[in-house]
């Protein structure tokens, strides 16, 4: 059962509907002018489609429509530019030096803006290599934007269609994000329980939590359909977000003496009791995930209301027994756990009523007029970039160690006349992060994951004889790539290098 509910949640994650988009909006160009014998002007078109996908990152609809035309105007002038001094080692240097530096820096403006120079600087890399002169420069960048423009009216029109379901994903995301925190503090009440391990693993999650959420914020509160109309769908889903963020933070701003209670209370079975207890409410914070991403109501059960009737006669029982003097003060701090456990409840059966999109309901809850409070600004001030622009600024360096490794990596992918020598700058933008703790761990996870996803194409490549089959291959090992491209880099690496081996040979 847990298989599948595990394989419920993948299904339904924005990670995994992300990937369905962008192998769609990569491979589709390709695959249609293949049909027609013009691959090669199809794998243009894929790669434009590819480093605006780059820039589709989410948020309001409003910015992911600008940051994607932004991305197809930067990659039409990175490829044209490119493509008419890379015959020229002196200005192609230069213009390696520019690219690589600005389009790295303007990421103190954000991660979408990261992302749009992102884009740029993949384009540039991949035309390194281009021989083309005269007006082929000019018409390989407009096949480029074409492509760009076919997966922004994709993307756009996949939201059209369904305007909600990218919240309600991420949203319901976010749900079983706080199940899964549930589920580790009930680790606490295990007997031989590893406080320091468990502690990290809790603040690890929290900090995943509080990224989701302030995703989520950008969402619902920059999206006007959201917070200017008074849909059923659009309040519902300000109701759950609001719920939910009081739910974790009521929990992660309670803490007990776990050690003390093993210590008074291991043999009594009541802290079994409670972890039992906790296991249905991480079952149930899951149901409600899994149907606040479908858009229907979880199934009834209850489950969850005799667990706590049943814990609560336990607790009557145990407190009966063990009500002495010394034990007084345990007992408190018990009564407190219980208490907290039954608020817990409450809300959950809230967040379950508010499933349902019941129109009278929705509109009996009183929401805020005002949500600036809840966002960051998005400003492009020129100011920020010149504050940024010292040793002291993460951007700033962030972006002189990629100007540098670049730089460095293209001279010696061409004093060893390597063939393929944009795959040494592919691999040193793909690693370097901002953070260098970061960069370090993706060096390892970069290394270990081309090196399996190496032995797993050329396996596929000898179990699979026929061209069909290779293609079907790399739509799955793309899907399976782009799933958890943001959240399992290890993972990605090994699925990408089997699908680029596939891609190469079909």
């Amino acid at each position: 059962m847990d298989y599948i509910k595990e394989y419920k949640q993948f299904v339904s994650s924005y990670y995994f509907n992300e990937a369905i988009r962008i192998t769609i909006g990569i491979t589709l160009p390709a695959i249609v002018f293949s049909y027609f014998g013009k691959l090669e002007i199809g794998l243009i078109l894929s790669l434009g489609a590819m480093a605006v996908s780059a820039s589709d990152i989410p948020g309001p609809i409003h910015q992911r429509r600008n940051g994607m035309l932004a991305t197809v105007a930067l990659i039409f002038l990175s490829s044209v530019i490119t493509g008419y001094i890379n015959h020229h080692p002196l200005l192609l240097g230069i213009g390696l030096t520019v690219f690589c530096f600005s389009l790295s820096f303007i990421g103190a403006y954000g991660a979408r803006v990261n992302a749009i120079g992102f884009a740029g600087i993949l384009i540039m890399i991949l035309t390194l290599d281009m021989r083309a002169e005269g007006a082929e420069v000019l018409v390989h960048g407009l096949f480029l934007v074409a492509g760009g423009l076919w997966y922004t009216m994709l993307s756009l029109a996949l939201f059209g269609v369904r305007p909600y379901k990218i919240i309600q994903q991420a949203l319901g995301d976010n749900i079983i994000a706080i199940g899964d925190y549930f589920g580790t503090r009930a680790l606490f009440y295990d007997k031989n329980a590893d406080y320091d391990k468990i502690y990290k693993m809790l603040m690890e999650e929290q900090q995943q939590i509080q990224d989701k959420q302030t995703l989520l914020r950008e969402m619902l509160f920059k999206s006007r359909n959201i917070v200017k109309e008074s849909t059923v769908t659009g309040r519902t889903l300000l109701i759950i977000f609001t719920e939910s963020i009081d739910l974790f933070e009521k929990s992660s701003a309670t803490f007990y003496n776990y050690d003390a209670m093993h210590k008074r209370f291991d043999d009594s079975g009541i802290l079994s009791a409670f972890q039992r207890m906790i296991y249905v409410i991480v079952d149930e914070l899951h149901q409600i995930g899994l149907a606040v991403q479908s858009g229907r109501p979880p199934r009834a059960t209850r489950k969850l209301n005799n667990e706590l009737r049943l814990l609560q006669n336990e607790y009557e029982a145990f407190a009966n027994k063990y009500r002495t003097p010394e034990t007084f003060d345990a007992l408190v701090n018990m009564r407190k756990l219980l208490q907290s456990v039954e608020e817990i409840t409450l809300r959950i059966y809230t967040l379950h009523h508010y499933t349902r999109y019941d129109r009278k309901k929705i509109k009996e809850y009183k929401l805020s007029g005002n949500y600036e409070h809840f966002v960051t600004k998005t400003d492009l001030d020129i100011e920020i970039l010149k504050e940024n622009f010292s040793l002291k600024s993460n951007s700033f360096r962030h972006a002189v160690r990629v100007t540098l490794a670049c730089i460095l990596g293209y001279g010696v992918a061409n004093l060893l006349e390597l063939q393929y020598s944009y795959w040494v700058l592919l691999t040193i933008i793909v690693i370097l992060k901002p953070t260098y703790s970061v960069t370090r761990q993706r060096n390892y996870q970069r290394l270990i994951g081309t090196f399996v996803g190496a032995l797993g194409g050329l396996a596929l490549l000898y179990l699979i004889p026929t061209q069909n089959g290779k293609f079907a291959a790399m739509i799955f090992l793309m899907i399976i790539t782009y799933s958890f491209m943001r959240t399992k880099y290890l993972v990605s690496v090994i699925f990408m290098t089997a699908f680029i081996m596939i891609f190469f040979t079909c």
